[in-house]
């Protein structure tokens, strides 16, 4: 979902930074999808944990590799050989790939994190300097790969930027095996005028992003410098920090008071359980100093999915 954002928008302004852009190598497990752009794209259907794969994606040597392939929370809990095998395989894989070239050949790698590195017990706001605590297969994958990346970069095989991404939100189309689905459900559901139930308690508060601001993220950890980074490669982006009673709040703003009759409340002790230990709001100071900027409300996340997925647009409930 994101990869598409990311490359419609490559594709709409040609550049990335101040460089022209030259080629686009699209990759997925899938025929990924071409956008309507001018630029040269090749598509590739490739599996990054299958050997060879990543080297022969490699074989152009491109200036800048977004590595956005992975198994998501949910789905990496239940299927726990699936997991390491896309998310930390995959990953060691792709970099060991680009050592292996050698001769001075060292990309920009944009890796994307997730907050799930994090995990209880949690301080109220989790600052820049707290270490990574994961409590499921998903985020411990995540944050061996982190250390996989800042150690590749001291080395000097990449130049990577780890950019760990707030629960995405609105996400489009249907729901994915993640625990974090509902969060985008409550919202996207009722604004196409269909039933979306709710599994946990309104007074569960989280940490969110659009997707805009997402591909944002991705597009600035590909351009900003690497000693203004430094050793510490990978970065807590800034989001939102809502309860979903302000989701829903939000959502009313937006859409009006007949959406809220389509929000169905259903508790799920059992995810109730497991985003209770989940990150709730991040001081991401050196994110903002670097010049990562995230949505300022959560009323502008529902207008963003609503201008970007709806025409904008809100299609009208009937009572």
């Amino acid at each position: 979902m994101l990869g598409r954002r990311l490359v419609a928008r490559l594709g709409r302004e040609g550049t990335l930074g101040t460089a022209a852009i030259q080629q686009l190598v699209l990759a997925d497990i899938v025929e990924p999808e071409r956008p309507s752009t001018a630029l040269d794209i090749e598509t590739v259907v490739a599996d990054l944990a299958v050997p060879k794969a990543a080297e022969d994606l490699l074989s152009t040597r491109p200036d800048v590799v977004f590595h956005l392939a992975a198994v998501v929370s949910g789905e990496a809990e239940a299927d726990f050989e699936h997991g390491y095998r896309v998310n930390l395989d995959g990953t060691r894989r792709l970099l060991d790939a680009v050592r292996a070239i050698g001769g001075g050949y060292r990309p920009r790698v944009v890796f994307a994190s997730s907050i799930a590195v994090f995990g209880a017990p949690l301080p109220d706001v989790i600052g820049d300097d707290h270490c990574s605590t994961p409590l499921t297969s998903y985020g411990t994958q995540k944050a061996i790969a982190e250390l996989l990346l800042c150690d590749y970069t001291r080395r000097g095989f990449v130049d990577g930027v780890g950019v760990r991404l707030p629960t995405i939100c609105v996400r489009p189309g249907a729901p994915n095996r993640a625990v974090s689905g509902f969060f985008s459900s409550i919202i996207r559901e009722p604004l196409n005028g269909h039933v979306a139930v709710l599994p946990v308690r309104t007074s569960v508060r989280h940490w969110h992003a659009s997707p805009r601001a997402a591909v944002g993220f991705l597009l600035h950890a590909a351009t900003i410098g690497g000693d203004a980074l430094g050793d510490r490669r990978c970065l807590t982006m800034p989001g939102v920090s809502v309860t979903v009673a302000e989701q829903i709040e939000a959502l009313r703003a937006v859409g009006g008071d007949e959406m809220l009759r389509l929000i169905r409340y259903e508790l799920d002790e059992s995810v109730m359980r497991i985003v209770s230990g989940w990150p709730q709001r991040f001081d991401a100071r050196r994110a903002l100093d670097l010049g990562f900027r995230a949505d300022e409300s959560f009323a502008q996340i529902v207008r963003v999915h609503v201008e970007d997925e709806l025409g904008g647009r809100i299609p009208t409930v009937a009572s």
